[in-house]
């Protein structure tokens, strides 16, 4: 196991295909520096190309904090070259996470502000706790989201909503993201990672490949026209109906066992 400074990979359920990244930063509320940005590029790149895994969890350490946004001490000297190195970086973190071939799922155990929303923002599925605020107060500080912000919160929520969350720089609570469709669901705090491991280990339990095109159909469908769309999905579906892994889901359905995956 690599000894990660800014994250904790728990793979205690592996057998189950599930993983879990801790950030890992409770002296500084788990806020984003640069180190803790190289740390999930490496993290979530070595999970990438691992064969057991279907399902990622993202959290945080403690019960106060998700994420705040990004390290203001860390960036308090930088001039512009060096502000523009770390985004960068950033921006090469976010992206792996968005594109994470299975299913990533943010458990909110805290505030999610700036660049914590905006790690939110780039999961598949959002589980909250009750006690979380979320926000993107960046216009507050002189800037805009930089992380997808601006483009993931209206593909997420009403145009209106967004728009207004990002003018205003205002938090939200549990309640309130659940209402607007920014959260699956709220739990306490003592429920939060619990209900949201059994959700992805349910996910898990699905055909790899399944998993793969559905988050590929979803998320490039929605970028382009209808038409399109179900162009993406149809090559998609006959990526799934002509593998092995659908001639084993027919088979243990016949024979009443669970079906056997081997991603094929």
């Amino acid at each position: 196991m690599v000894d990660w400074k800014t994250i904790v990979l728990d793979e205690s359920h592996a057998e189950e295909f599930v993983y879990i990244i801790t950030l890992n930063r409770p002296d500084a509320m788990n806020s984003l520096n640069t180190l803790m940005a190289e740390e999930l590029i490496e993290c979530v790149t070595m999970l990438k190309e691992k064969d057991d895994v279907r399902a990622l969890i993202i959290t945080g350490s403690g019960t106060r904090c998700f994420c705040p946004g990004a390290d203001l001490k860390e960036r308090k000297t930088m001039d512009n070259v060096q502000w523009k190195r770390q985004h960068d970086i950033f921006e090469d973190a976010y992206e792996l996470i968005r594109t994470f071939p299975y299913p990533v799922i943010a458990a909110v155990n805290g505030y999610a502000l700036g660049g914590g929303m905006e790690m939110i923002l780039s999961c598949d599925l959002r589980y909250v706790a009750e006690h979380a605020k979320m926000g993107l107060p960046e216009a507050k500080l002189g800037i805009i989201p930089g992380v997808g912000g601006t483009q993931l919160l209206p593909r997420s929520v009403p145009v209106a909503i967004a728009k207004e969350l990002l003018f205003t720089g205002k938090q939200l609570d549990a309640q309130k993201a659940l209402e607007i469709g920014l959260a699956n669901d709220v739990f306490s705090m003592e429920e939060l990672l619990e209900k949201t491991i059994e959700t992805a280990k349910t996910i898990a339990k699905n055909a790899p490949l399944s998993l793969q095109s559905i988050k590929k159909a979803v998320d490039t469908g929605l970028q382009t026209d209808i038409n399109t769309a179900l162009s993406i999905e149809l090559d998609q579906y006959y990526k799934c109906a002509f593998s092995e892994d659908r001639l084993e889901g027919v088979y243990a359905f016949n024979e009443k066992r669970d079906p056997v995956w081997t991603g094929k």
